[in-house]
């Protein structure tokens, strides 16, 4: 008992001397699968201008028209 409890506990040092990567560090590609100048088109470019200032990275959309958006 007393050594899982000191197994946790090095566990626990361990994993917190770690550092996650900051969110996101690369360029973030936004899919929207309705041709370009619709309605879900100019939303998706409206969200993705507001998490450019938010992330501090640049949010592209790039339109990928498929079967039910023709």
């Amino acid at each position: 008992m007393l050594r899982r409890f000191f197994v946790a506990i090095a566990c626990a040092v361990v994993a917190g001397s770690t550092f996650a990567q900051a969110y996101p560090s690369k360029p973030v590609k936004m899919i929207v699968g309705f041709p370009p100048g619709g309605g879900t088109d100019v939303v998706a470019r409206v969200i993705s201008q507001k998490l450019t200032e938010w992330w501090g990275q640049p949010v592209t959309v790039e339109n990928r028209a498929g079967a039910t958006g023709r």
